[in-house]
């Protein structure tokens, strides 16, 4: 098929260098790299390992499969109970409480023994990175260096110069994650996972729900449901001494033999007959804020310090301006030492550092400081944390208005333009969610439902509260970077100034916010390194040896077929950057679309327009014309109404998705969506799909081709609220007047949300993505 794409760009390219400095105990050069070698893995170069018969310890395969299928049926108790204790050991946690012994039952795997099976996969074992390193991309003018894998950060670079000064000592770092409102059964124990990843391989090896990604390791009893007859304790001292005893002794079964070789390595030949020394650390530990008090072992939200992480007071949680000494092992160790010694003083000293006096369990793992690994986690601090605080406060103002700002605010969210993967809603002032993605999701969409309604005029508090929310959106985007350069880490910095000045400068009486709470301060402590951590515990038994199977089966079919492999459309893979989908089954003739034009003025003229477009583009775009040519009514066109654009995402530099539709009856609704496309050289715009088509054209071959309208329309006057929310305000020009354009044009999709009270008016929802975030913010002045 011919190709047409659009008039070369000029040079916009993203840079193309890289530099690698590798930790000195590598043994490493610095490393130069253009773009396309950077972080190939070796992987890439080495093929597998394949065994014959990866389904041993199974007698065979078929007993393999007849396994598998028992665990997905859960066919009954003692079936399911059977398999999983192969990989999960049963022990007891016996604690005294009111001088009687309670006996609790942690159902738990040492982490150790779950990272000697992923070091002896040798699917994984090309995989593994062990050296810190320092990663710089080239912008116009210098290297700046970026932050994208644990490995990357400065915390490893310290930890592996800590270590021993032996060659080959290197870090096996692991993240743990655990979350009480996961609260599950196991047996007769009730309790909530904790899970582990390991930091050392790729984020979409350890993120992902393969063999490498993340396993439920343990399940930890919750101490308030083994004794009913106490529930009066609850809050009492004692009570709330006896859950933290619990929660650590039990963490402790996780940890024993990772603490071991802590102290004295593990040797390890990788896969490149290297040996190395490797030494298990806690590099990061995720939780929500009640969980990190837990972990931690401080009082919490009304202590005298309620941070974690830093030793900042409770009455000064809300100014983020200022900077408090970071907590440390050594200064909890010795507060326990003291107590210890002398009860009154310890307390004392204890109070001061807001600690029980209770030993940490993370303490027994060298290189492990649990304050610096606990991490500012987006999700619960942001999402289920900050947003839900202040979507609270953006209901009560909406009651205060009446009825019909209710009513009006509802209709917009509603309304709201559908978006892949962004959850929708049709009402929100009377309904809770406990998903905390559809927090985040909402919080994108009830910020522009309410710049119509929660106008300076209509309600001052209003106004000023979606001030804190931009600022808010802002900061959660740029914190939700996957990729983070000294450049956007200062942004961090300039806009949680920018967020505190909008907080303190708000007058809101009615209701008045209350910004001392552990949540706010936690943006402090943001950590570029965590991740969102999701499982599928109930295949972990067998996914090894799934993944083996499947890859034997690959790899004899591909023996078999040679080089005579399927010429078949891959749903990743095309030619280009797009690709078209959806096809309706007969095409139209040109007099069908211009008959349309009845109903839509953008297919008017359709025929004269078209004929135009083609003989005045096609010279422009390298296609040589011999003759004027000319298309008949009858001219058969092939419609597509899916279009799928790859683009190089601006966050990572890899490759992103955009699916989009131009359909008129996409379940049951139309639905035509918006672009960014570049028109000309200088000159991207926003258009939305208006019609998808493929032609034929004589003795030049097939073309793919979009109508599309435009947002290019002048706009009489800045509008109101664009630069005090920083938006990026468009407005379509007549549907009579769109356009042909090539389909290669498309850079990628966007979402675009009609303003209620200016026809053809449309804001770009910025914050959609990162990608999106950081190429509008380089179009908009800050």
């Amino acid at each position: 098929m011919a190709s047409i794409n659009p008039a070369p760009v000029a040079s916009a390219q993203l840079p193309s260098e890289f530099k690698t400095e590798y930790h000195p105990r590598s043994g490493r050069p610095t490393l130069f790299q253009p773009f396309d070698e950077f972080r190939t893995s070796e992987a890439q170069h080495n093929a597998p390992i394949i065994d014959d018969e990866p389904w041993r310890p199974f007698r065979s395969r078929g007993d393999f499969e007849f396994s598998k299928i028992a665990i997905e049926a859960a066919l009954n108790k003692s079936q399911i109970n059977s398999l999983l204790s192969l990989i999960m050991r049963i022990s007891e946690v016996p604690v005294t409480y009111k001088k009687k012994e309670q006996v609790y039952e942690v159902h738990a795997r040492p982490i150790w023994d779950w990272a000697l099976d992923l070091l002896d996969n040798p699917l994984l074992a090309p995989q593994f990175v062990w050296d810190a390193c320092r990663v710089y991309k080239r912008n116009d003018t210098e290297f700046e260096r970026f932050f994208d894998e644990p490995w990357t950060g400065d915390r490893w670079w310290d930890i592996q110069s800590s270590l021993p000064d032996v060659d080959g000592t290197v870090p096996f770092a692991f993240i743990l994650y655990a979350d009480k409102t996961k609260l599950s059964s196991h047996g007769t124990v009730k309790g909530y996972p904790v899970v582990v990843r390991c930091a050392n391989l790729p984020t979409h090896i350890r993120n992902g729900e393969a063999f490498g990604g993340g396993r439920i390791v343990g399940w930890l009893p919750i101490a308030s449901l083994f004794v009913p007859e106490d529930a009066g304790e609850e809050g009492k001292l004692g009570y709330t001494m006896l859950k933290r005893i619990v929660w650590h002794e039990s963490f402790f079964k996780l940890l024993e033999l990772a603490a071991q070789y802590s102290k004295t390595g593990y040797s390890h030949k990788c896969h490149n007959n290297i040996v190395r020394w490797l030494f298990p650390v806690i590099l990061i530990l995720s939780a929500d804020y009640e969980e990190q008090c837990m972990m931690s072992l401080i009082h919490g939200r009304n202590g005298k310090c309620p941070c974690p992480m830093c030793l900042v007071p409770l009455v000064e949680l809300h100014d983020l301006s200022k900077t408090y000494p970071l907590r440390s092992m050594e200064e909890a160790k010795e507060a326990l030492c003291v107590y210890r010694r002398s009860k009154a003083q310890g307390e004392e000293l204890l109070k001061i550092l807001g600690l029980r006096p209770v030993e940490n369990v993370f303490w027994i793992v060298s290189y492990s400081d649990p304050h610096d690994a606990l991490s500012f986690d987006q999700l619960h601090a942001l999402h289920a944390g900050l947003w839900k605080h202040l979507l609270g406060e953006l209901k009560k103002i909406l009651a205060s208005l009446g009825c019909e700002a209710e009513a009006a605010f509802e209709k917009l969210i509603s309304n709201f333009p559908r978006w892949r993967n962004l959850n929708h809603f049709k009402s929100v002032i009377n309904v809770s969610f406990t998903d905390r993605n559809k927090y985040q999701d909402l919080s994108k969409q009830a910020f522009y439902a309410g710049l119509n309604i929660l106008t300076s005029r209509a309600s001052q508090e209003g106004h000023q509260l979606l001030r804190v929310i931009s600022t808010y959106l802002q900061l959660d985007s740029l914190i939700g970077l996957d990729v983070h350069t000294e450049g956007t880490l200062a942004a961090i910095e300039a806009k949680l100034l920018a967020y505190i000045t909008c907080v303190e400068s708000s007058d809101i009486e009615k209701p008045k916010l209350d910004w001392d709470f552990p949540k706010t301060h936690l943006w402090k402590h943001v950590d570029v390194a965590t991740q969102i951590l999701r499982v599928d515990h109930h295949k972990f038994s067998l996914m090894l040896l799934r993944e083996c199977v499947d890859m034997v089966d690959e790899h004899n079919q591909l023996q078999v077929l040679g080089d005579d492999l399927p010429d078949e459309d891959v749903d990743v893979i095309f030619n280009g950057h797009v690709k078209m989908g959806a096809p309706i089954q007969h095409p139209s003739s040109i007099l069908d679309l211009e008959n349309h034009s009845s109903v839509d003025q953008a297919f008017q003229a359709f025929q004269r327009k078209f004929t135009e477009f083609i003989n005045c583009s096609l010279p422009t775009y390298g296609h040589q014309l011999t003759n004027w040519i000319t298309f008949p009514a009858d001219y058969q066109i092939h419609e597509y109404r899916y279009l799928k654009v790859n683009y190089e995402s601006m966050v990572d530099w890899k490759q992103a998705t955009d699916h989009l539709q131009c359909n008129p009856q996409f379940h049951g609704s139309p639905r035509f969506d918006h672009a960014l496309i570049q028109l000309t050289v200088d000159e991207t715009i926003f258009v939305r799909l208006i019609f998808l088509f493929r032609c034929c054209i004589s003795n030049l071959g097939s073309f793919e081709f979009a109508l599309v309208q435009p947002y290019t329309a002048r706009i009489n006057s800045a509008c109101r609220t664009d630069h005090f929310f920083k938006l990026t305000r468009v407005k379509a020009i007549p549907r009579a007047l769109s356009i042909f354009i090539p389909l290669n044009s498309f850079i990628r999709g966007a979402l675009l949300v009609p303003d209620p009270d200016y026809q053809d008016e449309y804001l770009v929802v910025n914050h959609i993505n990162s990608d999106m975030f950081l190429r509008m913010k380089a179009q908009v002045p800050q």
